[in-house]
């Protein structure tokens, strides 16, 4: 008599145990954006640009759009700054020279230029 008694008081607690609700995980997919990264960008990201220049502030060198907006937009431009992305220079955006990219290809070297002209606002 003893164990039926036991028996019944243990299925009467088990009844008023609180139940907790079933956790789902749920899988979070990323939202992809239809950006398209431009030649010039891919470039720059993987070079040693990024080291000195910034898209809109000014670091060790002057951001991009600085240079943008301080050059007209045409071929001689391009010509210009692939040159000095390639050769290196100084003086013209202050007394920290811009050190020289030998190894880098003239046609990439305006990609990239061409890619900063198009910052212009």
């Amino acid at each position: 008599m003893k164990y039926l008694v036991l028996g019944i008081v243990m299925i009467g607690l088990s009844s008023f145990t609180i139940m907790t609700p079933e956790v789902k995980y749920t899988k979070v997919e990323t939202v992809s954006t239809n950006m398209q990264t431009s030649p010039g960008e891919k470039l720059i990201a993987k070079s040693d640009c990024v080291g000195c220049h910034k898209l809109d502030k000014k670091l060790i060198g002057p951001s991009y759009l600085e240079i943008a907006n301080k050059y007209p937009a045409n071929e001689k431009t391009v010509s210009y700054l692939s040159d000095k992305i390639i050769k290196g220079g100084s003086g013209v955006w202050g007394t920290i020279p811009m050190g020289a990219h030998a190894s880098m290809k003239k046609d990439e070297a305006k990609t990239i230029v061409q890619y900063i002209m198009s910052l212009k606002k």
